[in-house]
């Protein structure tokens, strides 16, 4: 039903009690698969193992800095990472290995209105299309919305970044929009593709994240059962990227 105000306006549904929410902290996340942990020099020979090879260099296509010249330099690119007072950037460390393949961060905190992102994820090729990585970014996802409170997560990339779309609708994300010469980077332009889920769509999303993540779903060679873009499919406003 629409609401209008006492001018006969429509407006928006109202957010009772609603107070700024805290800024995400330096907190370690557990899963099933995965685990998540603030970054930091430890990770840094893990990582640049997973991620600091030169058949490597395609993951960093769309990230703002390049790939690392060797572990200490990733070193110091961690340094500044875990220095930030604006962001949290997590180490994703599967379980199943216990060393650190891959990295996010939340970034763009509006903490009066209650919006986060999502974003520089960054999995090394052992780590894609697994469980490990579907569930780090159900925890960041769950942390957001249940442990801080936020209303809406956000995830934003270069529109022709399709990997990164195809994840996004797969975690049950809604495409809003393409927002032309967003920026400039690596000495080329970026159309940005906005992608978010709202505290309303988390419940739904979480189940199917949890129908999908359960050992069940699994046959005996690891082979899944049914796809999560199955599961989310209509969630969440489902809709074409149309990144082309």
């Amino acid at each position: 039903m629409t609401r209008t105000n006492e001018h006969g306006q429509p407006v928006g549904e109202p957010v009772p009690g609603w107070e700024p929410r805290p800024p995400p902290g330096r907190v370690t996340l557990h899963g099933r698969y995965v685990r998540l942990e603030p970054v930091a020099g430890t990770h840094a020979a893990d990582l640049f193992d997973a991620l600091g090879h030169e058949e490597d260099d395609r993951l960093w296509t769309y990230r703002h800095d390049d790939r690392p010249a060797d572990v200490h330099h990733l070193a110091r690119m961690i340094a500044g990472w875990a220095d930030r007072a604006d962001t949290v950037t997590f180490a994703l460390v599967p379980e199943e290995t216990g060393r650190a393949s891959g990295v996010a961060t939340l970034c763009r905190v509006d903490a009066d209105h209650g919006s986060i992102e999502v974003g520089a994820v960054l999995l090394a090729r052992s780590l894609q299309r697994t469980r490990a990585a579907t569930e780090a970014l159900s925890l960041l996802a769950r942390h957001v919305f249940e442990d801080l409170g936020y209303r809406r997560l956000e995830w934003k990339l270069d529109a022709y970044n399709e990997p990164s779309a195809r994840a996004a609708r797969r975690l049950g994300f809604s495409y809003e929009g393409r927002f032309r010469n967003a920026m400039v980077y690596k000495g080329r332009n970026r159309d940005t593709a906005w992608f978010a889920m709202t505290d309303a769509d988390w419940p739904a999303v979480r189940s199917a994240h949890e129908r999908w993540l359960d050992p069940g779903n699994f046959d005996e060679g690891g082979r899944q059962r049914t796809a999560l873009s199955d599961l989310t499919r209509g969630l969440a406003g489902w809709g074409p990227c149309n990144n082309g």
